[in-house]
This record gives C-alpha cells, structure tokens and sequence, in this order.
C-alpha cells in the first residue's frame, strides 16, 4: 500500500491515533522524567496538551488539512502543559502554519511542515537544550526531508521518521551527561515517539508494538523503587528556581505593544526553562521562577493574565523522593508578604494556592472560621505583611478582629465571594505597600461577577423570586435570579442574567455533590451559547453550592 497524499480528514486520524497511544503510555513518560527538574509529570502533561489539540482536530474534521491543522494547533496551544507540552505545541503550530493554505499536502510538503515545526519550537525556546524533544523533532524532521527527496510515499516518510526518532532518542544519553547517568532517555522525546508511533499505526492500519525506549526495561521504570531512584538523582536544595509558573496573557489594546522577542528576553530574566508562545490573540508563558508575583505582574502589563497555574517544585520532589524534614529544622527568615485565604472544598483550596495564595483557612458558609483560627493563620504565615480574604460576607468580621489582636501588618480585602477573592489574589503587586495592595486588590474585585447555585431549605419569597422548599436558586452577586426543580434549568437561567457583551472569561466551579453528566450538558450549553467567552471549569469540591460561577 502506497499513500501519496494527506488530507484533513486523515490527518485527524493520525492526531486521534497519536494522542491515544501517548496517553496509554503516560505513565511511562512520567517515570522517565529527570530534566530540567525532576517531577515526574512530563507524560501527564504532554497527554494533557496533545488531547486537548485532539479534541480540536476531532471537533473540525474537514477535507481541508490546513484547517484540521489550525484547530490542532490551537487546542494545543490552549491545553500546552509543562515544558515538553509547550514545545510539543509548537512543533505542530509551525507544522500547521506551513500548511495552512492547502487543503491537501504531498509527502514532500508533509516532510517540510515538519521541518518547519523544528524551527518554531526552537525559536520559542530561550536557551534550547540538546539530548530534550527538541533533538528527537529535529533529527526526525531532518530524516522526514531527506526520506522525502527519494520518494513521495507518506508511509515510507513517516517510517523513516519514526526510526530516526527512536534512534535519535537513545543518543540524548550521549548529549545530556544526567540521563546516562540515571539511566534513562530523554522523557519529552520518548513521549514524541509515541506519538509519531501512533500516526504511523494510522497511515497503515497496523496494530503498534509493544516495543519501549532502549533502556532501561519499561518494567524497572514504572517500579516505584526505581522511579524514586530517578527522581532521587537531584537534591531539593538543588532545585534554583522553586516555582514552575505557567500563565497566558489575552493581549489587550492600549496596553502595552506585545513584540515576543522582547517580551520572551524581558522574561529570562526572572528564571529559566523559559518558553514563550503566542498568536494574535494571546501569549503563552512557562518559566520555572523564584520570584513567580513578578512573572506575573510583568505579564499583566499586556492584558488581563488568565489560565494560570504555579507549583512548588521542591514541595513535588520532596514528595518524589519522600525526604524527611529535619527533627531540627531552621527557623526560616520571614517573608515579605503572606496571603491567607478562606476556602471551602480541597479543590477551591489547591486553585487558590495555585494563583498565589500562601495559606489556607478552611471554612466558608455553614463552618465559619473563628477569630483565634484567623490570628493562628497569621502567626504560622511568619510574613511581614500579612493580607487576609474572608471570602464570604460572615467571616469579614471576624478576620477584621483577627487584624486587631495580631501583632503583625495585617489587613482585611474584604471578599465576600471565591470569585472576588480570586480575583483579588491575581491583583496582588509584591512591589506594592500593604496599603496599596488592600486598594488595588479591592478595586480588582469589582471587577467579577459571582453566581452561585444552591438549595432553597423552606418556602418563601425572596427579590420578587417565589422558592419552593428542596428548589433549586440560582444567585447572582447575592441576589436570587432564577429558581425552579430543575438544576440544569436554574443553572442555565443564571448564566444567562450574569454574562453579558462585556464577559471574556467563565469559571466554573463544580461542589461535591456535583452530577458529571450535568456539568458536561451545562460545559456544552456555556461554550455553546456564549462563544466569545472562554470557559473554565475546575473541581472546587466546595459544600453547598453545587456551582459557583465567576465571570470576568
């Protein structure tokens, strides 16, 4: 069988078939991980980044590759996680830009495309490294054109391409002194191969093997004595940069003019493993930080900062390798500033962390924290300044008199919703006064709406709203806008008072209680009914609300 020409259709096929061998073998990338910090999540990521392009791919398929390979592209770009996510949407936003006029490509201009998806990748890297998935993408690209100058057989390219990525893939020993030293080959380039893997499996129909990465067995790196043994190669005290700070900038007129060679130089100067992507509408970020408050108010001087996410890499590896504290530990330097937020449900708790909070309080409707838990929050924050948001209009109190008996700078920003108080987090300047963050983080809250969907526990009549006991209430911005029997309904109804011509960005989190196949009707129903606003959705875990929305 010969195939001498790509179109779209196809080509989401071989996405489709990609994604899914990448994602049965995650597990496998993950325990390969050990460059540039070892954290044992390159697999998740690049899974996480490839099916969300998937997903786009699946949601356009058309004859038309150019245009499969623009929504490929863009779901990447969205869904990019991670260092090997980001180049991995990269390589196939240059791939796609190559093509995007043709609606159908030969073996040729299928070899050049991945050629040019090289170039991209490592143009949005700040200082590109050898024996990583860059090497792999580019030896294969190199091997795809060269495949394509004897013959125009799509299958025999992607044959030879694959080859030569699996070969180049054992040679990141040789380039990177570490992996030989561990043991292992580069995880972001075995994780290429497994998708150059499955596009092969596609063109030919043919099951894939089951054949790992050269060394060592696939067995001794899914152990757990051995992925502690690769994750053990670095000390935590090694790690130089702490925070893997990831975030995209909606580029806004009349801030300031976005060029990506000055924003991604201006950048470098804050961490390493920098990568900056962008396209006319947003920039993406990565860069493993210190000083992550910084990243990020850099950042917003283009426009508004959303999908943001910032871990403790030395918490993750101290997990990995499961160190011990010292049974004397030095008692640690204050810090400039601690932010103590109240939340309710571990998912809210680990989003808010997430944008930067130090601290969490848990509490909120129904199990308020009391003043002495508030004043124990800011004496364990050991920070010079300390900002505390309540979240909910009853726990305002009782932080303002935490303020009174505390010993340190403590101020109240007065949130009185999750969305305001998330929104208040994302405003914090470290360069500010205490002063001036109370004020800049209070103005950002009027900046949110907040709606949420609850329960009615009796009759009554309320804002003109007639609620039947067990209905369900939809509230925004403390006011019931919309009630009945149906949570979907309700649901629905209150979306559609809050989001407005103004709205860009839709949160949603989703309670405890929460039904899944009534967040996906109501994920579709969002997305579908409101196109020009971007959806998240995040596991809040929060008691008593079943959703709380955020609209910005």
């Amino acid at each position: 069988m010969s195939i001498t020409s790509l179109d779209g259709n196809r080509f989401a096929e071989m996405i489709l078939s990609g994604a899914n061998h990448l994602s049965a073998n995650a597990e496998i990338v993950d325990a390969l991980n050990v460059f540039p910090v070892p954290d044992g999540d390159t697999g998740t990521n690049m899974k996480l980044s490839i099916t969300s392009g998937s997903k786009e791919a699946q949601a356009n398929k058309q004859s038309h590759i150019g245009k499969v390979g623009a929504a490929f592209a863009k779901g990447l770009l969205m869904g990019a996680r991670g260092n090997s996510g980001v180049i991995l949407s990269q390589l196939f936003r240059g791939f796609s830009k190559d093509i995007e006029h043709r609606s159908v490509i030969t073996g040729e201009e299928f070899a050049h495309a991945l050629k040019a998806g090289v170039e991209t990748a490592y143009k949005a890297v700040m200082k590109p490294v050898e024996g990583t998935i860059l090497t792999v993408a580019k030896d294969a690209a190199s091997e795809a054109v060269k495949t394509a100058g004897k013959t125009d057989d799509l299958i025999e390219i992607m044959q030879k391409t694959l080859e030569e990525a699996k070969r180049s893939l054992e040679r990141t020993q040789d380039l990177l002194p570490v992996l030989k030293e561990v043991g292992v080959v580069d995880s972001g380039g075995q994780g290429l191969v497994f998708v150059y893997e499955g596009f092969l499996s596609a063109l030919t129909g043919k099951e894939i093997p089951e054949v790992g990465p050269a060394v060592p067995s696939m067995e001794d790196l899914v152990s757990a004595q051995h992925h502690q043994s690769v994750h053990g190669f670095m000390d935590t005290e090694e790690i130089e940069f702490g925070y893997c700070t990831e975030f995209m900038v909606r580029l806004e007129d009349g801030k300031r003019s976005f060029v990506e060679d000055e924003f991604r130089s201006d950048l470098s100067q804050y961490g390493d493993s920098l990568l900056v992507i962008s396209d006319d509408d947003v920039a993406k970020v990565h860069i493993h930080s210190e000083r992550p408050g910084d990243v990020l108010s850099y950042g917003q001087q283009y426009g508004p900062l959303i999908h943001m996410k910032i871990e403790n890499m030395r918490e993750q590896h101290s997990a990995l390798t499961k160190e011990k504290p010292a049974v004397q530990a030095p008692v640690k330097e204050k810090q400039e500033y601690a932010i103590i937020s109240v939340s309710m449900g571990k998912g809210v708790g680990e989003l808010l962390k997430s944008i930067g909070a130090s601290a969490i309080i848990e509490g909120g409707q129904t199990m308020n924290p009391s003043t002495e838990d508030i004043v124990e929050a800011i004496k364990a924050a050991n920070a010079k300044n300390v900002i505390i948001l309540p979240n909910n209009k009853n726990i305002i109190m009782a932080a303002e008199q935490a303020v009174e008996i505390a010993e340190e700078n403590v101020v109240v920003v007065p949130s009185k919703t999750l969305p305001q108080g998330m929104a208040a987090i994302l405003a914090f300047n470290p360069t500010a006064s205490l002063e001036g963050n109370r004020e800049g983080m209070t103005d950002a809250m009027k900046e949110v709406k907040t709606g949420q969907v609850t329960y009615a526990v009796r009759d009554t009549v309320i804002d003109g709203v007639e609620i039947t006991k067990d209905d369900y209430m939809g509230i925004a911005d403390g006011k019931i806008v919309a009630s009945g029997p149906n949570l979907l309904d309700t649901a629905k109804n209150l979306l559609n008072e809050m989001i407005d011509e103004e709205s860009e960005v839709l949160t949603i989190l989703y309670g405890e209680d929460a039904d899944k196949s009534i967040l996906d009707q109501l994920t579709d129903f969002a997305s579908q009914n409101f196109e020009d606003v971007e959806v998240e959705v995040h596991d809040g875990g929060q008691p008593v609300y079943t959703y709380i929305f955020s609209v910005e």
